[in-house]
């Protein structure tokens, strides 16, 4: 069984191109760094799921086929190796442990919150390379997405966007007194397969009800997919990176 539950978890578009890994600091994870461009103007920070790396999301960028105009930097960060419970103490890239299958009611608040302290590292490099946090997007899958939501929604300085893929809301009753004013506006994109067997479609739409009762701007799709990415949803995310970047430059100083 644990066979198969791991199997379904790390289920993502399957690609072989590789980009070489760098680390952008002595306190942060191996990335992978893809450039559309010189001089890029945006960062994009995509977090992988349960098991998967950061080279999974990576042979994506082409398909996205953002405008050329504008150059953006795409961080793809390797989770850390971890035990998880579910699939009986295997360890594995994971950004937090899952006791359960019913991962709502078990939370590692401890994982998360670490987590979501790299992700903010990955902010501060980004804008250390000239890069402003109101000129980057998080994007992550799965576990991934359930990290730059709470991370994003915490954030005190104002994103770009936030991309959440086949995911939830992690510690969700803290998120109304934990998050940032700067963030109360931001772009939410929240995309999930109508057959996904790991986290099941109404726990998305759970979480995407308390985004919208605390008034976040949520961009909602649904697809005939399990646990995955579709060519449908890749057109989608396209067409929202494309709307959030050129929003963003348009936007008023």
């Amino acid at each position: 069984m644990n066979c198969l539950v791991f199997s379904i978890w790390v289920m993502v578009i399957s690609f072989s191109a590789h980009a070489g890994e760098t680390r952008l600091n002595d306190n942060l994870p191996e990335i992978i760094q893809i450039e559309t461009g010189a001089n890029p103007e945006f960062a994009i920070i995509w977090l992988h799921g349960l098991g998967a790396d950061g080279h999974d999301f990576e042979p994506i960028v082409p398909q996205l086929g953002l405008p050329q105009e504008t150059a953006v930097r795409f961080i793809f960060p390797h989770a850390p190796h971890r035990p998880i419970t579910l699939n009986g103490g295997m360890v594995m890239r994971g950004w937090y442990d899952i006791s359960g299958m019913e991962m709502i009611r078990q939370e590692d608040a401890a994982g998360i919150e670490a987590s979501a302290q790299i992700v903010r590292g990955l902010i501060d490099a980004q804008e250390a390379h000239g890069i402003p946090s109101e000129r980057i997007i998080l994007a992550g899958f799965s576990q991934g997405g359930a990290i730059v939501l709470f991370t994003g929604l915490r954030h005190r300085k104002k994103l770009a966007g936030i991309m959440a893929l086949s995911t939830y809301l992690p510690l969700s009753d803290r998120s109304e007194d934990e998050a940032s004013t700067q963030n109360r506006r931001t772009p939410i994109f929240m995309a999930h397969g109508l057959y996904d067997p790991i986290i099941a479609l109404p726990i998305a739409e759970a979480s995407r009800a308390v985004l919208q009762k605390l008034d976040y701007d949520i961009e909602w799709r649904t697809y005939a997919m399990p646990h995955s990415v579709s060519p449908e949803e890749i057109s989608d995310i396209s067409a929202w990176f494309t709307r959030v970047i050129t929003q963003t430059k348009d936007a008023p100083e």
